[in-house]
C-alpha cells in the first residue's frame, strides 16, 4: 500500500517529537531547497534539528492539511519552551519532497470574540471549486490586502458569517479595516502586503503566501481562508519577521 503524501508530511512533522532521523525519508536529500532561514539546507539539516528540538520534548499537532497538485501545506500547533503557530509548505517530485517553506508565529490570544489562533473547520469540501476559491482569494488579497482598496472588502467576505482567527482581530470587520489603515512611525501603513508568491488550495480552504512588512520591518504574511458560497468566512494566518541576510544558514531566501 502506497503512503500518500499528507501521511508521510504528518510523519516527517512528527519527527519532531520523537527526533527520530527516519522521519526525514521523505525528503530527496540531493535536491532539497531549504527556505526557512534560520535551518541548514537539506535532509541532514532537517535530521539534526529533529534531533536537537526532541530534547525539549515538544508537542506537535498537525491541525489542518491539504495537498494542491505537488503541494501539501499544513497548519500546526508546536509547543516547544514556547507555544507556537505554524504553516508547512513542501513541494513534492513522486514520492519524495525537494522544497520547503514555512511561516511561524508565537501564540497569542484568544480574541475578543473567543477564537484561538486554530479552532475552527477543518473539513474539506467543495472540491470542485477550488480553481474558483482560488481566484476568489486571489483577487481579495490583490485588491483589498496589496491595492489596499477597503472599499471592496464586503465584496469578499461575508460580513454576517465571518470568524477571525487573528488575536488582535475579531469577527466584527471593522477592527481589521482600522488595522490596515494604521500607519507606523515612518508613516509607511503599519500592515503592508506588497507581493504574493503564491496561492494554495484545496475545495473550500485557500493559503495565501505574501510578502511585505509589519511595523516597518520585512514580513512574511500567511493567510488561511475559508471559503463558502463564493465569499470569505473564516480566517487564520502568521506574521513572521525576516531575518537580516547575513543571519540566513541557507540561500535560498525566505520565498
Amino acid at each position: 500500500m502506497t503512503t500518500n503524501r499528507k501521511e508521510q508530511i504528518c510523519t516527517l512533522l512528527k519527527g519532531i517529537e520523537t527526533g527520530d532521523a527516519s522521519s526525514v525519508s521523505v525528503v530527496n536529500q540531493d535536491k532539497y531547497i531549504q527556505h526557512n532561514p534560520q535551518t541548514h539546507e537539506g535532509g541532514e539539516g532537517l535530521a539534526e534539528l529533529f534531533e536537537r528540538l526532541s530534547k525539549s520534548k515538544p508537542r506537535v499537532n498537525i491541525v489542518r492539511i491539504f495537498e494542491d497538485g505537488d503541494y501539501v501545506f499544513a497548519h500546526t500547533e508546536y509547543d516547544f519552551s514556547s507555544s507556537n503557530i505554524g504553516f508547512e509548505v513542501f513541494r513534492f517530485e513522486g514520492k519524495q519532497t525537494v522544497e520547503h517553506w514555512d511561516n511561524i508565529q508565537k501564540r497569542s490570544g484568544p480574541n475578543t470574540s473567543g477564537h484561538s489562533m486554530v479552532d475552527g473547520s477543518t473539513k474539506v469540501n467543495d472540491i470542485d471549486k477550488t480553481e474558483i476559491n482560488r481566484k476568489i482569494v486571489s483577487s481579495f488579497v490583490n485588491e483589498v490586502l496589496i491595492k489596499n482598496q477597503l472599499e471592496l472588502i464586503e465584496n469578499y467576505i461575508d460580513k454576517n458569517l465571518y470568524t477571525e482567527h487573528n488575536s488582535d482581530f475579531s469577527d466584527n470587520l471593522s477592527a481589521l479595516q482600522i488595522a490596515l489603515t494604521e500607519q507606523s512611525k515612518n508613516a509607511e501603513p503599519a500592515i503592508k502586503y506588497e507581493k504574493n508568491h503564491r496561492f494554495l488550495a484545496e475545495g473550500n480552504f485557500v493559503l495565501s503566501v505574501c510578502e511585505g512588512s509589519f511595523n516597518a520591518t520585512h514580513s512574511a504574511f500567511y493567510d488561511l481562508f475559508r471559503i463558502s458560497n463564493g465569499k470569505i468566512i473564516e480566517h487564520w494566518d502568521t506574521t513572521e519577521v525576516i531575518p537580516p541576510r547575513d543571519e540566513w544558514k541557507n540561500d535560498n531566501g525566505k520565498f
